[in-house]
């Protein structure tokens, strides 16, 4: 009896967020702030409910719930809207929130209807430790930064594109100007090389040590090594060169491809990274 009272919780979890994302939708086609506002609460209750499971998840487990593909893209969501309610909250950016949890609802369809949700759970449990836990944490805040930095991004090219059309409205006030969006944006993949670097240094090194049969040539191995290095090739550019402005926005956009396409297509290629698998 609980565990259906907890799965239709569950699915109130799901239709609240996508009430939400669509609110936060007609917001942006028809600036409404009320639905703006009830889309922001709404998006609250999300939160609190998911925090709630993922909690509920830990006591049940006695470790952090990330081991698994099922596991990891519950994590992800959560961290993504965690992200977009402080960004929201602290620096006050109109449509992030929109943005951020599209992409936010996509992975928690995902996570909803994947049919391997407990697949890899004894292999998990065989191969857990701390520095295990630590290195795939880092790695899913890592894409939620990224993730934010994407958002930042199309929001630049939406203010771009109105300021080249000269479409003067609520809609041009209410996105911040270009200077800022492209700065935040930048300042999330900040944010998201360094703890994607140490992530990877971690796993190396549990891996060597866990592994027996630990090969560099794994599919997501080099699939995170070629995150790692197109996201330094862009804070380069960014600093060395000196590029801002809508070159940036486009090539950051490109490379957030390169994050889902290591996540899922690399993953499931792998061989070392069985518990996503």
């Amino acid at each position: 009896m609980i565990d259906v009272n907890l799965t239709r919780i569950y699915e109130l979890t799901v239709i609240l967020y996508a009430v939400s994302v669509l609110l936060y939708f007609i917001d942006f086609l028809q600036n409404n702030r009320k639905a703006n506002q009830t889309a922001f609460w709404l998006l609250a209750i999300v939160w609190v409910l998911q925090t709630a499971f993922l909690c509920l998840r830990m006591y049940e487990t006695g470790r952090f719930p990330i081991l698994t593909l099922f596991e990891g893209l519950y994590f992800y969501t959560w961290v993504l809207i965690t992200l977009s309610l402080m960004i929201n909250r602290f620096l006050r950016v109109d449509f992030i929130v929109f943005f951020a949890n599209v992409i936010g609802f996509f992975i928690m369809a995902l996570h909803t209807f994947t049919p391997i949700q407990h697949q890899s759970t004894v292999e998990a449990e065989l191969l857990v430790s701390e520095l295990l836990i630590i290195h795939i944490t880092m790695a899913i805040l890592s894409y939620g930064a990224f993730s934010i930095s994407f958002a930042f991004s199309i929001l630049y090219l939406v203010q771009y594109n109105l300021l080249k059309k000269k479409k003067w409205g609520k809609r041009l006030l209410r996105i911040q100007d270009l200077s800022k969006l492209d700065h935040m944006s930048y300042v999330s993949n900040v944010i998201g090389v360094p703890m994607l670097l140490l992530s990877l240094l971690l796993g190396v090194i549990w891996a060597s040590i866990k592994i027996p049969n630990f090969h560099w040539y794994d599919a997501k191995v080099l699939g995170s090594f070629l995150v790692l290095l197109v996201y330094s090739v862009y804070l380069y550019i960014r600093v060395g060169k000196g590029l801002q402005g809508k070159a940036t926005a486009i090539w950051n956009i490109a490379l957030f491809l390169v994050v889902l396409i290591n996540f899922f297509l690399f993953g499931s290629l792998s061989n070392f990274h069985i518990w996503y698998s």
